[in-house]
């Protein structure tokens, strides 16, 4: 239980970091050049460009700090598999983005914050954790662990020639 509370935090920390990108760069563009008043799908395109930002931030802090321990010497599959997950993530934030800007009218930046940055980014994150666990960092992958991965066992010392019979 301490190691996953332990995994956790250092998730909740790279997350943050994320979090930071993620709605920094969404606000920067939703304000100025993405701002729905001069191009229409304007905070949908935001979020589609802060997100991205973010998952190339906490993939590699996952990959070498929470999960650090689980990665696989793949990591071009671990990767692309990172990025799936993130994008299915990210998915559930523009959704609900979507609902609450287009479909219930929502459409001021409070609105669209609280619906992508705090509703899309916990449902997104409990997602996201989840499938990181399970899947792409998952203890039961082949060559999953670089720490449990076995040293090739030594070889045996040849054994001594019996003694010649005269």
């Amino acid at each position: 239980m301490r190691a996953l509370i332990a995994q956790l935090g250092r998730f909740g920390a790279v997350g943050l970091v994320g979090v930071g990108i993620d709605v920094g760069v969404f606000n920067l563009l939703r304000l100025t050049v993405l701002s729905p008043d001069d191009l229409h799908e304007g905070p949908v395109i935001a979020k589609i460009i802060s997100t991205s930002l973010a998952i190339v931030a906490n993939w590699l802090g996952n990959r070498y700090w929470t999960f650090g321990n689980e990665r696989r010497p793949h990591w071009v599959r671990e990767a692309v598999e990172f990025l799936l997950v993130s994008l299915g993530g990210m998915l559930i934030a523009l959704g609900c983005l979507w609902v609450s800007h287009y479909v219930l009218g929502f459409d001021s930046v409070l609105a669209d914050n609280v619906s992508t940055n705090v509703v899309g980014l916990a449902l997104g994150t409990a997602f996201r954790f989840t499938f990181y666990r399970l899947w792409v960092f998952g203890a039961h992958r082949e060559g999953s662990g670089l720490h449990t991965r076995q040293q090739a066992p030594e070889p045996a010392a040849a054994p001594e020639p019996a003694p010649a019979l005269d």
